[in-house]
């Protein structure tokens, strides 16, 4: 006969299971956006945990969408290839030769690391790029950036099939151009956030290395209206590269998303705490405040 303890650790994973409910059936058919950055992906160990966070959701009803970056990777690849690395205003300036190495980068290697994670996780995941049944056409952004796309038409379409069939979209940021065989690399948060906007997202999950947007003391700030974010970027409180991650939360709240978070993705299960956990895990930016689902 077997005989078994109740162990503490059991009871407390049982009572998290229990205190997540609410939060679950708050979700069940949400579409959540998630931007996984490349300085948060770390190693294998945090790529399989990344990606069983990701098909947890699915499973409990969740529609995820990963939307990756993958900057040090390609950073690596162009230093090997002998091809210069230029920034202006913390974007890559993309030539011919560096946008042919971010798609071959972005839309094979990484991108496939991700959809793989997810299926030995258990999910069913479908590798896109912004190419894909001109999901996300753009034009250019600057004409100092070269061949570094805005979003100006988003075809969402292909991402709800995929829903409907139980597939979780993973989708690197490379988009076609309005003349032919044009190709453009897109910030990562920005195709997040153009995705979120058009999809009408409950969330917008931008996971990075950072812990959310701290105030002049140093404090990560939980809670962010819109108009609190604006004043906090205008006396300079928020600044760097905060500011483009801000600017993207801002407009996809503009665009019709629920709400936008920034996360420490480095944080193990940081999208699970953000989804369904009272406390949450960033700092989220919506035009109103309460974070219980009865309240939304």
């Amino acid at each position: 006969m077997m005989t078994q303890d109740m162990d503490r650790d059991w009871l407390t994973t049982a009572r998290t299971l229990q205190k997540a409910l609410p939060y679950m059936q708050r979700y069940s058919g949400a579409i959540v956006v998630v931007k996984f950055g490349g300085n948060a992906m770390g190693g294998v160990e945090e790529m399989a945990d990344f990606a069983r966070d990701i098909v947890l959701m699915r499973q409990v009803g969740v529609n995820p969408v990963v939307v990756h970056g993958g900057g040090p990777m390609i950073n690596e690849l162009l230093a090997k290839l002998g091809i210069e690395s230029r920034f202006v205003n913390g974007k890559r300036v993309t030539d011919k030769a560096t946008v042919e190495v971010v798609e071959m980068v972005l839309t094979g290697l990484v991108n496939k690391r991700i959809v793989q994670a997810i299926m030995d996780e258990g999910g069913r995941a479908v590798g896109l790029s912004g190419k894909d049944d001109d999901l996300m056409v753009c034009e250019a952004d600057d004409p100092e950036l070269g061949f570094v796309g805005r979003p100006i038409e988003m075809n969402v379409q292909v991402l709800r099939d995929l829903f409907k069939a139980g597939i979780i979209p993973v989708i690197a940021p490379v988009a076609t151009g309005m003349d032919p065989n044009e190709t453009f690399n897109v910030n990562g948060d920005t195709a997040a956030g153009a995705i979120a906007g058009a999809l009408k997202a409950d969330r917008l999950l931008l996971l990075t290395d950072v812990p959310g947007v701290k105030d002049k003391d140093g404090n990560v700030v939980t809670q962010l209206t819109p108009d609190q974010v604006r004043a906090m970027i205008a006396d300079g409180t928020i600044s760097g590269g905060m500011i483009p991650k801000v600017e993207t939360a801002l407009k996809a709240v503009d665009d019709g998303v629920r709400a936008a978070v920034i996360i420490n993705g480095k944080l193990p299960n940081a999208a699970l705490l953000e989804l369904f956990t009272e406390h949450g895990a960033g700092s989220i930016i919506r035009s109103t405040e309460p974070r219980v689902p009865s309240d939304e």
